[in-house]
């Protein structure tokens, strides 16, 4: 249960916004009285249709095409923010990749880019908007999070390595999140039902499938994962650096590594 003492009107930056855990997110921050403006790559019509049904709710809902890549693309993103609003209050880092193979072909070292690079390019941008007390959220995987401590499942292993790695330059930079009274909180789902991961899991072999069998109902959806994102933005209980756990626990997955 959140701790609700945020302001209805507040600003809320979700990247990765069109579809999936981004997309839930920027549903129900505009159910709770945000004004969102998210970003996504290059699907228009998917991007149009979430804003339009977030608007539902009467918020003012921005959606903006910005590969987090590139750093022209991250410009023009805040200039847009600085012409619509004087302050963000809430950025909920979401966006990742590198299961795309035609991106990983072109580029090998994608993953890195987009999933430790542009979050803190993302942050660098975001903290002279940031308000005191506001929320920075990274959303990650209990595969990302325990990287180094479970076996990975090969085909994700580079998203696993590089979401880590990003998680860890976030940590790093709490000190200076501190001095501006911003706070940090990771969200870290275990696999997401409908999402690639799931699917990855389940091409491997019945082994594999068969260690989740038994926890298939306790997976979490994008909207579970939506959900906690942002009860946990919403609780100003939790301290920065918290890791906030949806699906499985942890200690399980290290005792059930694959």
């Amino acid at each position: 249960m959140s701790t609700n003492t945020r302001k209805r009107g507040e600003f809320a930056l979700v990247t990765g916004g069109s579809r999936g855990i981004g997309a839930e997110t920027v549903l129900k921050l505009c159910e709770e009285g945000f004004s969102v403006c998210f970003t996504y790559r290059n699907k228009k019509k998917r991007a149009d249709a979430i804003a339009r049904k977030a608007q539902s709710f009467g918020a003012q809902v921005f959606p903006i095409q910005c590969d987090i890549t590139r750093l022209d693309d991250l410009d023009a993103l805040f200039q847009f923010i600085a012409a619509s609003t004087s302050k963000l209050d809430t950025l909920v880092l979401n966006a990742s990749g590198g299961l795309e193979q035609e991106l990983v072909n072109a580029d090998p070292d994608y993953p890195f880019k987009i999933n430790r690079n542009a979050q803190i390019n993302l942050v660098e941008k975001s903290l002279p908007l940031l308000t005191e007390g506001s929320t920075i959220a990274f959303v990650t995987s209990h595969w990302a999070h325990l990287y180094g401590e479970i076996q990975q499942l090969p085909s994700y292993e580079p998203v696993a390595a590089s979401k880590h790695a990003g998680e860890v330059s976030l940590r790093n930079l709490m000190p200076s999140f501190s001095k501006r009274k911003v706070r940090l909180i990771i969200i870290t789902g275990d696999i997401v039902m409908g999402t690639i991961t799931a699917k990855l899991l389940e091409r491997k072999e019945s082994s594999i499938k068969k260690s989740y069998e038994n926890s298939m109902n306790e997976l979490p959806s994008a909207k579970d994962m939506a959900i906690q994102i942002v009860n946990s933005i919403l609780d100003n209980s939790l301290e920065s650096g918290t890791t906030v756990v949806v699906g499985r626990d942890l200690s399980v997955m290290t005792q059930q590594s694959l």
